[in-house]
């Protein structure tokens, strides 16, 4: 119960539902308990009227007889059907409290669980993966659910029937109550190992339940390639492996879990048959009535459900901690990027100085940048190049503060980047990632993503930008415009159009800061061109990164760097950069002779 511990906020949240619904599983079983009451006081005057009709004498009495336990007997049963009917009442708003209230705790922890998601750093979703993810949102929340409502519920109901009926029965008669107590103890020792039992298994279930969603999730995303390389069968086969042990798996706990309704139904009617054997002796001794032993009968019988609702809540609760133990795991991981209280005000330029930057990627341990220095003085540009995987892109990473440095210190204006509130630094800047990510929307909703909430921006502004970007005259050239879906990670396009796309998204924000991180890289030379006039007579005294390997895109910034080995090798302008004859010298060199051999072709 360590891990459940986690959802005693929510139920301070909420302790009215839990009160109300305490309160109206109290008033469901006191009005539980007539009908047993009732019967008995029935089947005495029954076995009194009988006894009575057999002592009579004449035929006018024994009518007599007749009509007055008639009439009882009715009135008998109207005070059972009005009492069953107060009671199913009251269970109904016991169910609308309990039932209710575990909805709202699902609501607030799938809600809770999402906010930390979205808290937690790129680092960590690139260790965890996707259906990792959503396995625990819903599938484990769910769990959770079954524990905070039914298995609340029927526990409180059980607790309350217990002291109610035993407290009966013992008033009635407490010698034959402790002999039909005398299963449950056997009853809890075994709930207790059969429970352990379950956790292990729940633990196994669960966490193929998540291999099982990864492997949906990447098959789906990935399908162009399945397909491509003509893969379905050997696709199919490895998700029906992952199936086959999630079967195996489940099937072992059901096993375990239906020992439960055997035991204790063997224990129930093992009560039930001590009830009619001592009863009966005892009311041949004349201790008890006829009436008192179907009563036992009847509470025993009123037991039979909450007692077996125990293993299944303990099923319940044993699968809840599990599952909440998964959804800590996350909730108690906290992102090493927190938040500074610094603003930036609307319309302040902003400088970048990079101080001795040393950084190595958490995930995987591969150094990317070390003790990198440069300046980018507000309102002005730098372009960033250098061969694959030589570290231009963590730059734009870490000015983002998807990841914080290791060593060295990143400048805004001179002040150190971590003391800026992370909201306000974010919303200053345009992010245009070498891996391009388009929603599932329309292509008017993916470009106005990039404005903030309280902003609206008017059809002139969007036309504005997709003009900017070079991607109006294809959005005309849809069917349905603006309005047209793109379908999952912007599937329906190609990949010129969803950089260009992207970038529209960027601008619409009209960022202090843009980042553009080899975002031109599927588009021609003639459009690639345009965008970056278009770039440079709006991105009039902004700061901008043209980071790339491609010398035509970084070549017009006010300086350039290229990073190489993790460092910066060479610094300056183009003209300065070429005459060195470097590495700079030999990526134009070569990237001239790959255009002339295009243009030969």
């Amino acid at each position: 119960m360590g891990s459940l511990k986690h959802l005693n906020k929510y139920f301070l949240k909420y302790i009215f539902h839990l009160l109300g619904g305490l309160i109206f599983i109290v008033l469901s079983n006191i009005f539980a308990i007539y009908p047993a009451q009732v019967t008995r006081f029935t089947i005495d005057y029954l076995h009194e009227a009988v006894w009575l009709n057999n002592q009579a004498h004449g035929a006018g009495f024994k009518e007599q007889l007749l009509q007055q336990f008639f009439e009882a007997f009715f009135i008998f049963f109207l005070i059972i059907i009005a009492t069953t009917l107060i009671k199913g009442v009251f269970m109904f708003f016991m169910r609308q409290t309990i039932i209710v209230m575990s909805r709202h705790i699902e609501f607030d922890l799938k809600n809770e669980v999402y906010k930390h998601y979205q808290a937690l750093p790129v680092s960590f979703y690139k260790q965890n993966r996707t259906g990792d993810l959503m396995a625990r949102i819903s599938e484990d929340v769910s769990q959770v659910r079954m524990y905070i409502g039914p298995a609340v519920m029927y526990s409180l109901n059980l607790i309350v029937m217990f002291i109610f009926v035993i407290g009966v029965m013992w008033n009635v008669n407490s010698y034959l109550t402790l002999l039909v107590l005398i299963p449950l103890p056997f009853l809890s020792i075994g709930i207790y190992f059969i429970s352990n039992i379950i956790n292990k298994k729940s633990t196994k279930v669960q966490g193929q339940l998540s291999a099982l969603s990864s492997a949906s999730q990447s098959s789906f995303a990935g399908i162009r390639v399945i397909k491509s390389f003509n893969r379905e069968e050997q696709n199919i086969r490895q998700f029906l492996t992952e199936s086959l042990t999630f079967k195996s798996l489940s099937l072992k706990l059901m096993k375990v879990d239906s020992l439960f309704a055997p035991v204790i139904t063997l224990l129930i009617g093992a009560s039930t048959i001590i009830t009619i054997y001592i009863g009966g002796k005892q009311f041949i001794n004349g201790s008890i009535t006829l009436g008192n032993i179907a009563e036992f009968v009847i509470y025993v019988n009123m037991l039979t459900w909450p007692v077996t609702s125990i293993g299944w809540v303990s099923s319940i609760i044993q699968k809840a901690a599990v599952s909440q133990q998964r959804i800590n795991e996350f909730l108690n991981t906290e992102s090493g990027i927190k938040s500074g209280n610094m603003l930036l005000a609307d319309g302040q330029t902003m400088s970048i100085r990079f101080n001795h930057v040393s950084f190595t990627y958490p995930e995987s341990g591969i150094k990317a940048l070390e003790d990198v220095s440069f300046f980018v003085p507000a309102g002005t540009s730098i372009g960033i190049t250098g061969k694959t995987g030589s570290g231009k892109s963590t730059i734009a990473l870490l000015l983002a503060r998807l990841y914080d440095v290791d060593k060295g210190q990143i400048l805004i204006n001179d002040i150190n980047i971590k003391e800026y509130d992370l909201q306000s630094l974010r919303n200053k800047m345009g992010y245009v990632p070498q891996d391009v990510f388009l929603f599932s929307e329309s292509i008017y909703n993916n470009i106005v993503f990039g404005l903030n909430e309280d902003k609206k921006a008017n059809q002139q502004q969007v036309d504005d930008v997709a003009q900017a970007a070079d991607i109006l005259d294809n959005i005309k050239g849809f069917t349905q415009g603006y309005n047209t879906m793109i379908g999952e990670r912007g599937i329906t396009l190609s990949g010129g159009q969803k950089q260009r796309l992207s970038i529209a998204r960027a601008l619409i924000k009209n960022p202090e800061v843009l980042i553009l991180d080899d975002c031109l890289s599927a588009v021609d030379t003639s459009t690639e061109n345009r965008i970056l006039n278009n770039l440079k007579t709006r991105l009039n005294n902004k700061t901008v990164l043209y980071i790339s390997h491609r010398i035509s895109t970084v070549q017009q910034a006010n300086h350039l760097i290229v990073v190489s080995n993790h460092g910066i090798a060479e610094q300056g302008i183009h003209e300065q950069l070429i005459a060195l004859k470097g590495e700079y010298y030999m990526q134009y060199q070569s990237q001239l002779m790959h255009n002339d051999a295009l243009s030969i072709s």
